[in-house]
């Protein structure tokens, strides 16, 4: 990968799983927006994944969507005891209400939180954000990968 994707995009892929908003099919998936109002195609062929939202196709880096793929086909850890803790946030909102600063809108979620919880999940993200450091896939914008 070119780009590593923003650390707070782990936890918006923990809201598409736990909100069952992610659809997997034999080398596809469909992942519903937090809004309900965008739909984003994941395709995949081996290692070369295609995705039409914003943060993989124009910024080239994972975005949530890929991210929550990538956790639900076993490529990144997966962590079920934290998902709880992102249930039903709405992250365009609450991006917007924090003008993109994405580490204040994931300080929005995690404050109210005790403690030994927030490391808890700090280290789950740390983990799987390693993860995707070293992760070997490609990302293409050619949608017809199969």
């Amino acid at each position: 990968m070119e780009k590593l994707p923003p650390i707070e995009k782990i936890p918006e892929a923990y809201t598409a799983i736990i909100d069952k908003r992610v659809e997997i099919f034999d080398n596809y998936a469909i992942v519903k927006s937090s809004t309900l109002e965008k739909e984003y195609l994941i395709k995949w062929n081996n290692n070369l994944y295609y995705s039409n939202d914003n943060s993989t196709y124009w910024q080239n880096y994972i975005g949530y969507p890929v991210i929550a793929v990538l956790m639900l086909q076993g490529k990144l850890s997966l962590n079920d005891s934290i998902l709880e803790y992102f249930k039903g946030i709405n992250w365009n909102e609450l991006n917007k209400k924090n003008k993109s600063d994405y580490h204040a809108s994931l300080e929005v979620v995690l404050e109210p939180l005790p403690l030994n919880i927030r490391r808890s999940i700090d280290s789950e993200i740390d983990k799987v954000y390693e993860e995707i450091k070293n992760i070997q896939i490609e990302l293409t914008k050619k949608k017809n990968i199969n």
